[in-house]
C-alpha cells in the first residue's frame, strides 16, 4: 500500500464491512462541515446513536475553541458521529478524552501520544484534533486526522501528517474503521460505569511529567509541571491547579 493510497477516496461499503452494527457510516464527497451537519440533524431529532458522517472534503471544518480546520480534498480523514450516553452529564467531559484515546490507540504503532486534552501528536507535532458538542441529550464528536498531506499542505508548521511521518500501510477507510472500533469498545465500557479509561489515558498522555504553559480562554497564562489527570478528566499541575479548559504548550 503506497502513499497514493493515503489519498484514495472513501468507500462506504468497505468501511461498513469493517465495523459492527453499532455504527452506520455515510460518506459524502463535499460538505461544509461534518460536525455542523450532524449537530443540525441532532437538534432536529433526525439522527440515531451510532450515525457517522465522513467527507472527502470540508469547506468549513471546525475545531476546538471556534478554530477552523482546512485540508485539501482526500488528504485528511474527516468525520463526526452521534452518541446518546447513559451516564450522567457531569461525566460527559470524558467523552472527548475517550475519543482522543481511540485515535491514539489506532495510531500507536506510529508512536502517537495524546496531548491534554485530546490533540494527538507524532514526534511532538499535531496529527489529529477533535471537537465534542453537547446537543440536547446527546453528543456529537468530530475528528480530523491528517493522512496524506504534504509539508506544503499543512495548516500550520506545528502540524504533521501520516504521509510526512512515513506511514504507507493504512488508508482512510481502514483508519476510520479502526478508530470507530476502538471508540466503541472504550465508550461502551465507560458508559456502563467502568472507569478504566482513566488509566489508559494516562499511559498514552505525553503531557504528564512535562513542563507546560497553559493558555486559558480568558487570556491568562500559567506555567507548571503536569502531574496527573483528575477523576473528571482535568489536567492537574504541580501547583495543585486543576485545568478544565485551555491550550497546552509543552515546554522543553
Amino acid at each position: 500500500m503506497g502513499k497514493q493510497m493515503l489519498r484514495a477516496a472513501l468507500d462506504k461499503a468497505l468501511i461498513n464491512s469493517l465495523i459492527t452494527q453499532y455504527w452506520r457510516v455515510s460518506v459524502v464527497d463535499v460538505t461544509a462541515s461534518t460536525q455542523t451537519t450532524l449537530v443540525t440533524r441532532a437538534a432536529a431529532g433526525k439522527v440515531k446513536p451510532g450515525d457517522v458522517i465522513t467527507a472527502n472534503f470540508q469547506r468549513a471544518g471546525r475545531g476546538r475553541m471556534s478554530r477552523t480546520f482546512e485540508a485539501p480534498k482526500n488528504t485528511a480523514l474527516l468525520f463526526s458521529f452521534y452518541l446518546k450516553p447513559a451516564r450522567k452529564k457531569e461525566d460527559w467531559g470524558w467523552i472527548p478524552l475517550i475519543a482522543g484515546v481511540s485515535v491514539t490507540q489506532s495510531l500507536k504503532k506510529y508512536n502517537a501520544s495524546v496531548k491534554w486534552p485530546n490533540d494527538i501528536l507524532i514526534n511532538e507535532k499535531k496529527v489529529s484534533g477533535l471537537i465534542a458538542e453537547v446537543t440536547g441529550d446527546g453528543v456529537v464528536v468530530g475528528i480530523g486526522i491528517n493522512v496524506g498531506m504534504t509539508h506544503d499542505e499543512l495548516p500550520v508548521p506545528t502540524a504533521t501528517s501520516l504521509a510526512i511521518e512515513g506511514v504507507t500501510d493504512i488508508d482512510r477507510n481502514h483508519l476510520l474503521a479502526n478508530v470507530l472500533t476502538e471508540f466503541e469498545s472504550i465508550f461502551t465500557a465507560w458508559d456502563q460505569g467502568e472507569d478504566s479509561v482513566g488509566g489508559i489515558y494516562k499511559s498514552l498522555c505525553g503531557t504528564l511529567g512535562t513542563k507546560v504553559q497553559i493558555h486559558y480562554p480568558n487570556d491568562l497564562i500559567e506555567k507548571g509541571v503536569a502531574v496527573d489527570i483528575s477523576a473528571l478528566g482535568e489536567l492537574i499541575l504541580d501547583s495543585g491547579t486543576h485545568v478544565q479548559a485551555g491550550d497546552v504548550v509543552h515546554l522543553r
